[in-house]
């Protein structure tokens, strides 16, 4: 009996964000029976690793130096020529440059997949970055946007054509992420949750969960939070932020709280494993990004039906319908977030109504399952494989 094809995901690194959260449910998602799976690390793989459920997958780590290591590229060919994939998928930037050794590997599918823009090319213009895009375009053989926005950029600005382009959501595990089912018991559960003291009677937590860098922009909450509370000082006893994440910015994020006197409202969790309970203690979920693809977290949220504010950017006005489940802000508008936020502290009701919208919209659309059968569907296609209809994995 032949063994099923092998798909080789090449990634900068394995740690904490929304791309690595998709490969690892499409892996853990997938049937085993259909694809094996290994992934390459350019640099480094963490403890995120082990959200890998699914047995005998190999992890492989080359340790990327700093700068340009140039002996990486050889170290990637040959564990590449002893792999010998069927699909090389890249992710990103940062891994599509490998693609270039797949033209050493006779009859290897090429997928690349675009997940978001890092702080360097907000907006997907950089000409050194589009001439590399460009430059390996006739090699890849199918391209993967998480966003409908992404796949216009694609298509308009690195001229892929379009039988080569897919458009895929990402998924959402609606039995980790949901509302909490007895509200009335929020209070015990609190107490568990956050430290001592940090909860008032009654409050209103606003809360953002995501990797603590320059593109997600948390300090617009924290700058947003002060200007509110500035021209709303009543809050003050009730307003409380959960920031959720880790990342290189946190000991300036926790200065800056502190300098604005917010230490006392706005908890820095640092790295959880407790996201979904957490989330369901929030009352109102922000995320005040330069730059998204399509958000986790976002998608987290509205499974668990909380009402989003999003910046107006990348594919978040494919998640947000203004008004209808949450409300789109101008990138940098500490006072319009502001202004939102105080609007829906003001509405319960309201929160509510975009909270049950959110809710409706995850549990139609944006399913892993659907996600995984799309994927799936895409390396069928490539390999000239018949359609088997996807049966969900159990992990």
């Amino acid at each position: 009996m032949s063994l099923p094809p092998k798909v080789v995901h090449i990634i900068y690194a394995l740690g904490t964000g929304g791309l690595e959260n998709g490969l690892v449910n499409i892996i853990n998602r997938s049937p085993p029976d259909r694809y094996r799976h290994v992934i390459i690390c350019l640099t480094d793989a963490t403890d995120f690793a082990n959200r890998i459920t699914v047995p005998d997958i190999e992890v492989i780590q080359l340790h990327k130096k700093p700068g340009q290591d140039w002996g990486l590229y050889g170290r990637l060919l040959k564990i590449l020529l002893s792999l010998r994939p069927d699909i090389v998928h890249t992710r990103n930037l940062a891994s599509l440059e490998m693609q270039g050794l797949t033209l050493l590997l006779p009859g290897v599918k090429c997928v690349h997949g675009e997940h978001g823009r890092d702080i360097h090319d907000l907006d997907g213009t950089n000409k050194k970055y589009n001439f590399l895009r460009k430059i390996l375009r006739p090699f890849i053989h199918r391209y993967i946007a998480v966003s409908k926005d992404l796949e216009g950029w694609l298509r308009d600005t690195v001229n892929v054509p379009e039988p080569k382009l897919r458009q895929i959501y990402n998924g959402v595990d609606s039995k980790k992420f949901h509302p909490y089912p007895i509200k009335e018991t929020i209070p015990s559960i609190q107490k568990q949750l956050v430290p001592e003291g940090f909860l008032p009677n009654n409050p209103v937590v606003v809360g953002t969960v995501g990797r603590i860098a320059e593109v997600k922009n948390q300090k617009l909450l924290i700058a947003g939070i002060k200007c509110l509370l500035n021209s709303r000082p009543d809050l003050k006893d009730r307003l409380r932020v959960v920031l959720v994440g880790d990342g290189p910015l946190y000991n300036m994020l926790q200065a800056y709280v502190a300098e604005l006197g917010l230490s006392d409202l706005i908890w820095m969790t640092g790295d959880r494993e407790d996201i979904p309970e957490l989330m369901q203690l929030m009352d109102i979920f922000v995320l005040p990004s330069l730059a998204e693809g399509i958000s986790n977290t976002v998608l987290e949220a509205m499974a668990t039906g909380l009402p989003v504010i999003a910046t107006n950017v990348g594919g978040n006005p494919e998640l947000i319908s203004e008004g209808e489940n949450g409300r789109l802000i101008t990138v940098g508008d500490e006072q319009m977030l502001a202004t939102v936020m105080g609007d829906l502290i003001d509405n319960p009701e309201a929160r509510k109504l975009m909270g049950q919208n959110g809710l409706s919209k995850v549990k139609a659309t944006f399913s892993w399952q659907k996600t995984v059968g799309e994927y799936l569907s895409v390396y069928d296609e490539l390999l000239g494989n018949s359609q088997v209809p996807y049966k969900a994995n159990s992990n």
